[in-house]
């Protein structure tokens, strides 16, 4: 779309206002809105903002400001207010792309993967919880009809109708937006559901992501909930995943992780195998994109925790591994011709996650990486941890500080980033550790308070 059609596409739709949008280090969508009768400016450069007054954006109080330059063709009508549309924004400093942006980080990545000759196609199961907060600032899971109460409550009737009216909101505004939306379930945890879109290339994917996140935060508070994606929100309860399925296509159009000859049984090619060698391979410093919060890992937690919630499982594992058809393993094989990794966060950054996954997908092609054989049929929550490390399976970082330790003596996940954001987002990162670190909660108190 270019700016032509960009202004005529604003007066068709009635849009007078439209929101200039980012993304910070967190993936957190920032904003500032514009009037559409400036939409000449806004494409000149006048979307302004200050980085040090956000989070992650390598600025301080002195700094030039940020620019958000428009991507047109992310252009979005915002489905919950009228006359309101949304642009995906790339950031650049004095005319420069700024190397803190994450959509440029991203859009970097997919242009060495189309130098050589191939594009990642991405599916996202957007899984979320919808809450109540009180006054004392506890939560409690949104449970409107009062049905919602089951120990195993996964694609239960009653408490999939209690916010079928969100739901449903939620499925016609994607299907207005041309998303072409397939599915939405009551998942695994109380007040958890799960909406499903039809996959398209890594860029767009992660653009309707963070937009999604947007669209379920003001949908639900239509509806006198609070929406999260917060991973672990309930200690009782499964967690929050964002779960990514990939595969690269060909220039001719072609799903180039197909092989209907496959030895191994999983219809996938040889490029497909070298580019989940590279994921394995690469996957404890690939947590730190994939789980970038301490609140991740108590979703990814291994022993006895895999069985910890009302439901029986977290259904997250954490073994470095791949499969079949098998939700225990990292990386599951649904169909032919793509993987699924289990183990993304509800609070990923998408752009950051892909940029990874890329990166290290390609070292696994360009060195011929071999994963190995496949685990078929095997629970992975029935073998022991010793079991495990006698079999040399290795698993996810237990802790957002092990999983920066393994991001900083990674040089292929670091490069994704590009040193300077490599640089910013440990340096956030081990801040936010040492500050959970320090901090004392109920569990402590109630623990040792009078112990001793």
């Amino acid at each position: 779309m270019d700016t032509k059609q960009a202004k005529s596409q604003l007066a068709k739709d009635g849009i007078d206002y439209i929101l200039a949008q980012w993304v910070d280090i967190h993936g957190t969508p920032r904003c500032k809105g514009v009037p559409a009768s400036a939409f000449d400016q806004f494409v000149g450069g006048s979307a302004g903002f200050a980085g040090a007054a956000t989070v992650g954006m390598g600025q301080g109080p002195h700094s030039h400001d940020m620019i958000g330059m428009p991507d047109l063709d992310t252009y979005t009508v915002v489905p919950w207010e009228t006359g309101v549309a949304r642009f995906a924004c790339n950031i650049e400093v004095d005319a420069q792309a700024w190397p803190y942006c994450s959509r440029t980080v991203l859009a970097a990545q997919i242009e060495r993967l189309a130098a050589a000759g191939y594009e990642l196609r991405v599916g996202i199961e957007a899984e979320h919880m919808l809450v109540t907060r009180a006054a004392d600032g506890s939560i409690a899971p949104f449970n409107p009809s009062g049905f919602d109460t089951l120990e195993k409550p996964c694609y239960d009737f009653k408490g999939l109708s209690g916010s079928m009216h969100y739901l449903r909101e939620l499925i016609r505004n994607m299907e207005a937006l041309g998303w072409e939306p397939y599915a939405s379930d009551h998942e695994d945890g109380t007040a958890q559901f799960e909406l499903n879109w039809k996959y398209s290339d890594a860029m767009t994917t992660a653009d309707r992501y963070t937009f999604f996140k947007m669209m379920t935060n003001q949908v639900a508070a239509k509806h006198g909930a609070i929406a999260t994606h917060m991973p672990k929100p309930f200690a009782g309860l499964t967690g929050n995943g964002s779960h990514m399925h990939m595969s690269l296509w060909d220039r001719k159009g072609n799903n180039a992780f197909l092989d209907d000859t496959d030895v191994r049984g999983l219809g996938q090619s040889k490029l497909a195998y070298q580019f989940l060698a590279g994921l394995l391979a690469h996957a404890r410093a690939l947590a730190a994109l994939l789980a970038p919060t301490v609140n991740c890992y108590k979703r990814l937690s291994v022993g006895e925790y895999l069985t910890g919630s009302t439901s029986g499982f977290t259904w997250t594992p954490a073994f470095i591994t791949y499969g079949d058809n098998n939700r225990t393993q990292m990386f599951r094989t649904p169909d032919p011709g793509r993987f699924e990794c289990r183990a993304v966060s509800g609070a990923v950054n998408p752009y950051l996650a892909l940029a990874g996954l890329i990166a290290a997908g390609i070292d696994g092609i360009e060195r011929n990486l071999d994963p190995g054989e496949p685990w078929i049929g095997t629970n992975m929550y029935e073998m022991s941890l010793d079991e495990m490390k006698a079999k040399g399976i290795k698993v996810i970082p237990q802790s957002l500080q092990e999983s920066i330790d393994e991001f900083d003596a990674d040089p292929v996940v670091q490069s994704a980033l590009g040193a300077p954001l490599a640089a910013e987002f440990s340096k956030i990162k081990r801040r936010e550790w040492v500050r959970y670190h320090n901090a004392v909660g109920a569990w402590e108190v109630d623990q040792y308070l009078t112990l001793f």
